[in-house]
């Protein structure tokens, strides 16, 4: 099987397919406005990475582009960029920087190892625009997946829905009733998004299944 397939929505090595991302959804999805700043980090740190990587390795060719040090590179473009990003969120909203700290660092880390570098130096000739799209649905697929999570985790945790910004780091948007949702609380700690995370990957599987997709 190929990388393309493999990296595809239903693939195995996907975010999806093999929940690569499942810390980073567990620890975001407790509240809406971290998954959004998570969310808005994936897309900047996965898609610059992928345009710098390609570009350094479509102009300096396998002679100034040692295999050993690819994976360094790659990780090294990817924190840059991952804090550019915390940075140019820290000066709109220091609080909410504060409170996604750990996640945002988290992301580079994601970028370096979600295969991004090795199916672009499989080809002989990358394209730009290709190694970047794939990079982008990657991301979108991850940022999907844990915004999904958090407006299903937030109500039941904290009755409420929250955007990120404002001096206490988040906007709630949205208030519900302590008595609307039963449990209330159970979903806030790890534990309760492993059972929400459990419970969609039995479903995923059974999908799958269903679809006869390996």
């Amino acid at each position: 099987m190929n990388l393309s397939k493999q990296y595809s929505f239903w693939g195995s090595l996907s975010p999806l397919g093999g929940l690569t991302g499942a810390g980073l959804l567990i620890m975001a999805s407790a509240r809406l406005s971290w998954a959004i700043m998570l969310a808005g980090s994936l897309f900047w740190v996965y898609g610059l990475t992928s345009l710098t990587f390609t570009l350094l390795y479509t102009s300096l060719g396998n002679k100034f582009f040692p295999i050993k040090s690819r994976t360094a590179l790659l990780t090294s473009i990817a924190f840059f960029f991952g804090s550019i990003y915390l940075f140019l969120f820290w000066l709109l909203s220091p609080f909410a920087a504060m409170e996604a700290f750990m996640v945002l660092l988290l992301v580079p880390v994601f970028c370096a190892g979600s295969g991004i570098g090795l199916s672009l130096t499989e080809s002989a000739h990358p394209d730009i625009f290709d190694s970047v799209s794939e990079a982008v649905s990657q991301a979108a697929t991850l940022a999907g997946l844990i915004i999904v999570f958090s407006v299903i985790r937030e109500p039941f945790s904290y009755c409420s829905l929250s955007f990120p910004g404002s001096l206490s780091g988040l906007i709630t948007i949205m208030y519900f009733n302590s008595g609307s949702f039963v449990p209330i609380g159970i979903f806030a700690p790890s534990a309760g998004a492993l059972l929400i995370l459990g419970y969609v990957v039995c479903m995923y599987q059974y999908s799958k299944g269903k679809k006869g997709v390996n």
